[in-house]
């Protein structure tokens, strides 16, 4: 089974095959990805590690949280899974009754 681990700190000139490269080192990679903003094109400085294994994702906490990676301190953890968002009405359009 395999486990998501968030990733943050990551240098924005830093590519998905990078990252999967070093993580590799703990054990086998199934995906990579970074988190690009929509507006500008640029990585916003995390993304999500996939690991075959709890072991090998425990090994890649254990090796990369808190260690310099290309000149920034990487965080990274297991990945928590993305809550529903809730709010907004749907549009932006805040009229006032007449």
């Amino acid at each position: 089974m395999t486990t998501k681990l968030y990733v943050g700190g990551i240098p924005y000139t830093t590519t998905e095959a990078a990252l999967g490269d070093s993580f590799s080192k703990a054990g086998t990679v199934t995906s990579t990805a970074i988190i690009i903003d929509r507006m500008t094109g640029r990585s916003k400085g995390f993304g999500f590690v996939e690991m075959a294994s709890d072991e090998e994702a425990q090994k890649a906490i254990e090796m990369f949280n808190g260690q310099d990676f290309e000149g920034r301190k990487l965080t990274v953890n297991v990945a928590r899974p993305l809550e529903p968002r809730t709010g907004g009405n749907g549009g932006g359009m805040n009229r006032r009754p007449m």
